[in-house]
């Protein structure tokens, strides 16, 4: 049965790891507009050893128009935080962005809006890199960091969690969980959104729904991107390699080994073009992370340290 904005109930779930951006993220969301007779809450799911952001969110409480339901899931594993804020949600509705992250007034309304156009299981929204000055100039005029959804023969395929509104109604939602294996490692999120696609759900796009990212200094290097690309390849590998054959599997191997010959070799012939050599480079790299995960090499680890605790 559909129900109207009038009576909709939705969560906002913020996953952090002793992070003080948490503070700016939480005071974003209370100037997001909010349809009228919507419901909101917001669910911290604090994945420390010990309670650390506790006492910032309850300093924050004061300044906050919305509910605010504080949950410890320790420790080090991003899919316990996920999953708590799944099992903590008894909304229609969860959105999902990152403690670093902050919200434009339209994000919520926006991501709504495209739910109840599309009946989408998931709606993905962008996320816009604000770079400091001292990032190489090739990263801040190509844009690396920003996040955005890929579309495969015009649909997605899979998503991402830092700005996403899950329809926890959905039958393809119903007691899914983030895989804990993959907590330390990332890559969680890109397997439960497959998995959703997988099992017919669809995931659709709202373009205005907007949220801002700054790039920290640790973060703004090639060797950061790098990393972030190989484990992204190593999950995209490991998911084509569920299921698939022997035969399956080799053939996977032959044409992402041509993929990142292709790349490797592109970036040599644009070597002095250094934003579309430095393209082409880190495609390789997700490439070769894709070889390592069809033939089942452990995945790295980016969790529990934090210097690596966002995805």
């Amino acid at each position: 049965m559909t129900q109207t904005t009038s009576s909709l109930r939705i969560d906002i779930g913020i996953c952090t790891f002793r992070r003080p951006e948490l503070k700016a993220a939480l005071l974003s969301l209370a100037m997001v507009d909010v349809p009228q007779n919507v419901r909101l809450r917001v669910i911290i799911a604090d994945n420390d050893q010990t309670p650390s952001a506790q006492p910032l969110v309850n300093a924050l409480l004061p300044n906050l128009p919305w509910p605010v339901t504080y949950v410890h899931c320790p420790a080090g594993n991003i899919s316990i935080a996920r999953n708590a804020c799944l099992d903590t949600s008894d909304a229609d509705f969860l959105a999902f962005i990152d403690d670093d992250e902050t919200a434009t007034e339209s994000w919520l309304a926006q991501l709504l809006t495209i739910a109840q156009q599309t009946k989408a299981d998931a709606v993905l929204g962008p996320v816009r890199a604000g770079y400091q000055d001292s990032a190489p100039e090739w990263m801040r005029k190509g844009d690396f960091h920003s996040t955005f959804p890929v579309f495969v023969k015009g649909e997605i395929r899979t998503g991402y969690t830092c700005n996403v509104l899950l329809d926890l109604r959905s039958a393809h939602l119903s007691g899914r969980r983030f895989n804990l294996a993959l907590g330390k490692t990332g890559g969680e999120d890109t397997e439960y959104f497959t998995h959703i696609h997988r099992s017919g759900g669809t995931i659709a796009y709202a373009p205005e729904a907007l949220l801002y990212e700054a790039v920290p200094n640790p973060r703004a290097r090639f060797d950061w991107l790098a990393k972030r690309r190989y484990r992204m390849g190593q999950t995209h590998g490991r998911l084509v390699a569920e299921g698939a054959g022997t035969l399956g599997k080799i053939k996977s191997l032959i044409i992402t080994a041509a993929k990142a010959a292709f790349c490797f070799i592109a970036a040599l012939l644009v070597v002095f073009a250094p934003i579309r050599r430095n393209r082409f480079v880190l495609r390789g790299v997700l490439h070769v992370g894709a070889l390592s995960g069809i033939l089942g090499f452990r995945e790295i680890h980016q969790y529990g340290a934090l210097e690596a605790v966002s995805p």
